[in-house]
């Protein structure tokens, strides 16, 4: 591996890693940091919700802009622009203050976020991207895995601040290392879309923020998603219009990267639904603590990096649609064997079953949307992959919430989110099958079945 495809690849895994990091220490922290700061839940509610709305609404017009000036310069800014908001936040004086510096950290937590993959698409040619997604993908589970334990540790330690502080050394060593070290870096003359990226991101903030706050303010959200969907169609008119679109033709015009995209909503929404439920189920119906909790999901994070570690050899045998397919059915079947799981056993199957079947998906479907791409377009396809991966979540905790609040018990929630998984595997059925192989020709991508090379 020469020199600017290592830091592509270790910048792209630090990037992953420090995002996924943050989301879950975060959660831990929120209590100590309500009542050291004084806050309502609310407020504190806005430390995530405030950064979600950020992150959602800028991440493909980040994508586009690192097309344009490079991914590593957009990786560089947006990993040191999170490591200096972090340090902010850990030396807030108040919950506005951190409420403020969420957002902050959101705008630059979208500018690296899609320039991970774009810097892997650049670095890397087609037939050889499925390892460097594997692994990022497993770092993102281990990542996931140890952030509550290590954040349980430094809030019962010296406090929620170091939560924060824990990002700004890696941060600025992996800034400043993608600048320095990363040689020349190819940039292109593409034109942006300024209109259709303010349309765009009022839409999917507007979307993101509408179904965070639904199971609780009803009616008044439906009415803010139905202005989103009047958004979201006037945008679709203006790329459909203008020369130059924020979205271009090639990915959003290809089922095969519509299909990936939206199995990764599914997928998710699913998981991330499926986790809200479980968490009342194991703490109010069957009386865990959240020790007991964490340790019965274990197998999750477990099988999570296993089965992402592991994906490019199913990739590679059976191809993205059936290794796509089974991964969803296997999604499903956790989710059904939680809903009728009392024991530990039983509990911790169906936590293995769904780390499973999501470490698996997530590689296949980024691989498809990254590999798809024409390497001018890179940028927005990790933008497009990380929008679906922010608004899976939020959409699936939405959908949980507003069922369990309906008084039906787990029982419903759990079903729709086995029947959303069930959609994920439609969805991959699409996905390029054994052999196919993309061509990119002139930014338009063309396929052909592939004969194995004899040996």
């Amino acid at each position: 591996m020469n020199r600017q495809r290592a830091v592509a690849f270790a910048s792209s895994v630090a990037g992953a890693v420090i995002v996924a990091f943050d989301g879950t220490v975060l959660t831990v922290a929120q209590p100590t940091l309500r009542h050291d700061l004084g806050a309502s839940v609310a407020r504190v509610q806005w430390t995530s919700t405030g950064y979600l709305v950020a992150v959602a609404g800028l991440l493909v017009f980040a994508g586009r802009l690192g097309d344009r000036y490079g991914h590593r310069r957009l990786f560089a800014v947006g990993m040191l622009g999170f490591g200096a908001a972090s340090a902010g936040i850990g030396l807030a004086p108040g919950i506005g203050w951190v409420i403020g510096l969420r957002v902050v950290q959101g705008v630059f937590g979208a500018l690296l976020q899609p320039a991970t993959l774009g810097m892997l698409r650049a670095a890397f040619p087609p037939d050889r991207l499925r390892l460097p997604i594997a692994v990022r993908t497993a770092a993102i589970g281990v990542a996931a895995a140890a952030g509550p334990v290590l954040g349980g540790a430094l809030v019962a330690g010296p406090g929620w601040r170091a939560v924060f502080f824990l990002n700004i050394v890696p941060a600025l060593v992996f800034g400043v290392l993608a600048l320095a070290v990363g040689g020349p870096e190819q940039v292109r003359p593409v034109r942006l879309d300024l209109p259709g990226a303010l349309l765009l991101a009022v839409t999917l903030a507007g979307l993101v923020h509408g179904l965070v706050a639904l199971p609780e303010a009803g009616g008044r959200t439906a009415g803010e998603l139905a202005l989103v969907a009047a958004t979201g169609a006037v945008f679709v008119r203006h790329e459909r219009r203008t020369a130059s679109p924020l979205l271009p033709p090639d990915l959003v015009g290809s089922p095969t990267v519509g299909s990936a995209l939206g199995t990764l909503v599914a997928a998710s929404a699913a998981l991330s639904g499926t986790l809200f439920v479980a968490t009342y189920v194991l703490q109010d119906t069957l009386g865990l603590d959240p020790l007991q909790s964490a340790l019965r999901s274990l197998p999750l994070a477990v099988l999570m990096v296993v089965a992402a570690a592991g994906c490019a050899v199913p990739l590679r045998r059976a191809g993205a649609r059936r290794t796509a397919v089974a991964a969803m059915a296997v999604l499903a079947l956790g989710i059904l064997v939680l809903s009728r799981a009392s024991g530990t056993f039983g509990l911790c199957a169906g936590f293995a079953l769904l780390g499973a079947g999501f470490g698996t998906v997530m590689v296949a479907a980024t691989e498809v949307v990254v590999r798809q791409a024409a390497v001018e377009s890179a940028g927005v396809a990790g933008g497009l992959q990380q929008t679906a991966m922010n608004v899976g979540p939020t959409l699936g905790v939405a959908t949980a919430a507003a069922l369990m609040g309906l008084g039906g018990g787990p029982e419903p929630a759990f079903a729709v989110l086995a029947l959303v998984a069930v959609a994920g595997a439609v969805a991959g059925g699409v996905l390029p099958g054994r052999g196919t192989t993309a061509i990119v020709d002139h930014g338009q991508p063309r396929y052909r079945r592939g004969v194995p090379a004899r040996r």
